[in-house]
């Protein structure tokens, strides 16, 4: 009977995690099945064949339709509930869970009840932040996991700070970065006669569920002199137009509004953009790996190795952004190192250490 591995995703990142970790394990091991379960968190039309293709991944085996909620500790309960009764009469070795949304949080715990091993790929990010939900799962997340999979060497320092096993932890590298060299080679050249412009991606309900956080959104657009494009998610779009300021920020005139974009469409638009101006964790890896200047609209950052080492710093006024931004036009071609092992290979170190420690348990 061969050894089973299940993964858990709920969200567009959650996939482009996974992806690496379930090809390097099809590649070293038969003797391993694989069962990848779409908890349905999020809903994403652009996970069409093609993004599946380049990823090089199977469609998912399950998708549990949980689907989105404003009510965060409903939706673990739906995750633990639909893991639970896929997984309750299913003989699976370990658990894979990837990242920190409510599916990971939700999973684990499933998991745990069900006397499965966890493996948590990205463990050990922290930001001290509690006001954000994501530092509240993967703390938890990382408490009850069985085996941590780091990204940076703070995370290390983090879980051992936390009383983790120092055996129990491994520095792998990152897995999304993978993901970003395979699909590279595949979009269409930089067309360096194209306008420079600033990418903007805002996404977190500080910035965008309250008239404040959007106010400064349109003044940050405002104040920025160059060209932007900004991808608007539906329920931003939809608190700007309830908020009556839709058609102020549409009327910014170096500022262009589009429909959100597919994987490659964005990482195309990173690659290319003279910054990247966000909220989101991962982007700050990408564009680290990519030697993109991101300016992150935050306090503080659980990704602390894309400040020191990376592209990426903070900012959390208008004028740091307008000094920021002068300052990349400025100095043009700036050169950026990549943190430990962000060499696309994080998914075979994570598919070697799995297939010890299953062969270790038989």
């Amino acid at each position: 009977m061969p050894n089973t591995i299940a993964h858990v995703v709920g969200a567009r990142p959650n996939f482009i995690k996974a992806a690496p970790v379930i090809h390097n394990i099809e590649k070293l091991s038969e003797d391993i099945q694989q069962i990848l379960i779409h908890t349905g968190q999020h809903y994403d039309k652009n996970l069409s064949e093609v993004f599946f293709n380049a990823l090089k991944m199977p469609k998912p085996d399950v998708n549990l339709k949980i689907g989105s909620s404003r009510m965060q500790a409903k939706q673990v309960a739906d995750v633990m509930i639909g893991i639970e009764e896929f997984l309750v009469n299913k003989d699976v070795d370990i658990l894979v869970v990837y990242g920190d949304v409510n599916s990971t949080l939700g999973a684990t715990l499933a998991a745990a009840k069900l006397k499965i091993k966890v493996a948590h790929i990205e463990a050990g990010l922290r930001s001290f932040d509690k006001d954000m939900p994501e530092e509240i799962n993967r703390t938890i997340v990382d408490n009850v996991a069985d085996i941590l999979f780091v990204t940076e060497q703070s995370a290390v320092q983090n879980l051992l700070n936390e009383g983790k096993d120092k055996s129990d932890i491994f520095y792998v590298g990152n897995t999304m970065i993978d993901s970003l060299y395979n699909v590279l080679p595949l979009l269409e050249d930089k067309d360096e006669e194209k306008e420079p412009y600033v990418l903007l991606t805002l996404h977190r309900p500080s910035n965008v569920d309250n008239i404040e956080g959007l106010q400064r959104i349109l003044d940050i657009c405002s104040s920025i002199n160059s060209k932007m494009i900004f991808p608007v998610h539906p329920r931003t779009r939809n608190n700007l137009g309830k908020f009556g300021l839709l058609e102020e920020l549409s009327s910014i005139e170096n500022l262009n509004l589009i429909e959100p974009v597919g994987y490659f469409e964005f990482v195309k638009l990173m690659r290319d953009s003279m910054a990247v101006l966000t909220d989101s964790g991962g982007i700050q890896e990408e564009t680290t790996a990519l030697g993109v200047p991101c300016l992150t609209l935050r306090k503080n950052t659980e990704r602390p190795s894309t400040i020191k080492e990376g592209s990426n710093r903070l900012v959390d006024s208008i004028q740091e952004i307008q000094t920021a931004i002068a300052g990349i036009k400025s100095r043009k071609n700036i050169k950026y190192s990549k943190p430990h092992l962000w060499d696309g290979k994080a998914g075979g170190r994570i598919a070697s250490v799995l297939k010890k420690i299953i062969k270790e348990n038989r």
